[in-house]
């Protein structure tokens, strides 16, 4: 299984930026799929999350500007981030808990990262 994510940038600081994140190969299906991010010198942290039902869930940080959603007969997960700010530069990370058979437990499965800078 991989996770290939794209539509990190450069960005002025009001500006917004849509992350897209693709999972391929043996799928079964997929649960929980997040996005994370890792600012320099800090702890990732969880960004959003969306259930396979379409239930979002958004960190304190990014609630009203960022926004999740998930096409499950695609296997994609996008990040519409809108008025980003200078704290919002990181590497961000997409994630999925996916079943490669009917028979197997979710496991979690990470893309590589993009990177994303806002300006002031």
């Amino acid at each position: 299984v991989q996770l290939q994510a794209s539509g990190g940038g450069l960005v002025q600081a009001g500006g917004s930026l849509r992350l897209s994140c693709a999972a391929s190969g043996s799928i079964s299906s997929i649960g929980q799929m997040a996005w994370y991010r890792q600012a320099p010198g800090k702890q990732r942290e969880m960004v959003a999350v969306v259930t396979r039902a379409y239930m979002p869930n958004y960190a304190d940080s990014v609630k009203g500007r960022f926004t999740i959603s998930r096409d499950n007969a695609k296997n994609t997960v996008t990040l519409q981030m809108n008025s980003l700010e200078v704290e919002d530069t990181a590497v961000y990370y997409c994630n999925a808990a996916v079943m490669t058979t009917s028979r197997s437990p979710y496991r979690d499965y990470w893309g590589q990262g993009t990177l994303v800078t806002v300006s002031s």
